[in-house]
């Protein structure tokens, strides 16, 4: 799993082109994959950002945070990753409704991008919305421009476009606009939000969620969450679910399960380096 091409997106995000023809030619918007970048390595989920079947490649944006991922960022171009389990996820249903509008906060915009793409492709009408804390944070805003038939930006911190949240964006959208369906990708705060807004507005929302994942295969339980008052797992049943059935107060309080270990790996790591 060839490292074809590496860019630094944003402090902290960079984004891998991957030789990986099996994958490139089975994949479809909202698949992710499950990487180990060596062989004592975690087991990251990451969304296909992009795939090019006749290339055999494929696009993952990797946000540096804990020790596993700031190691994969520091990987160079020629180097190759150990493995790669993909495409796994149902693929997001892409049919023309109308006019959509897509809604991306922080790293949200890496799996965001394919879904608005292939809406755009089937002729949908895209309204894209794009948030993040301040300015140097915003990704692939050339890809997201080329597939939208208008875009919009907010910032935390109001360095660029709307000084405020992207759900702003959203409301304001829906005020003036006829919306068929709300695509949200972000944080789980971000999406709880957008999902209060489309209610408000009576606009279906699909969400895509970021549970914590072990194996993928819906084997360990791990990325559980409450749709509809029934327990779905978001490796096999999504990551993609209707965002008005999503119990997203119990998915916040999964997502800080393992905080505490986390921050003790990542605290090792920088002891093991100023070591060196």
């Amino acid at each position: 799993m060839k490292i074809i091409d590496k860019k630094q997106l944003a402090p902290g995000i960079v984004q891998f082109l991957v030789e990986a023809p099996l994958i490139a030619e089975k994949a479809e918007p909202g698949n992710f994959i499950i990487l180990r970048h060596k062989e004592e390595g975690e087991r990251i989920p990451l969304t296909i950002a992009d795939f090019d079947r006749e290339q055999g490649t494929i696009t993952l944006v990797c946000q540096g945070i804990g020790k596993s991922t700031q190691e994969i960022n520091e990987m160079q171009k020629g180097e190759a990753f150990l493995d790669l389990l993909g495409p796994l996820g149902i693929a997001y249903p892409i049919k023309k409704v109308g006019t959509v509008a897509c809604v991306a906060g922080g790293l949200g915009v890496a799996p965001l991008y394919p879904k608005a793409k292939a809406l755009h492709q089937a002729g949908n009408r895209v309204l894209s919305m794009i948030g993040a804390q301040r300015k140097e944070m915003l990704i692939m805003t050339e890809e997201m421009t080329a597939v939208s038939d208008q875009i919009s930006f907010s910032t935390d911190d109001g360095s660029f476009g709307h000084h405020g949240f992207v759900t702003d964006l959203l409301r304001q959208t829906l005020e003036k606009e006829d919306v068929q369906e709300i695509v949200a990708v972000g944080p789980v705060p971000m999406m709880a939000a957008a999902v209060k807004v489309a209610k408000e507005f009576k606009v279906p929302i699909v969400v895509s969620l970021n549970a914590l994942m072990i194996d993928g295969t819906g084997m360990c339980g791990g990325c559980r969450v409450t749709v509809g008052g029934e327990t779905k797992f978001c490796c096999v049943d999504g990551p993609a679910f209707d965002g008005a059935l999503v119990d997203f107060k119990e998915l916040m309080s999964r997502q800080r399960y393992y905080h505490e270990q986390e921050q003790e790996a990542l605290h090792r790591c920088r002891l093991e380096e100023a070591g060196k």
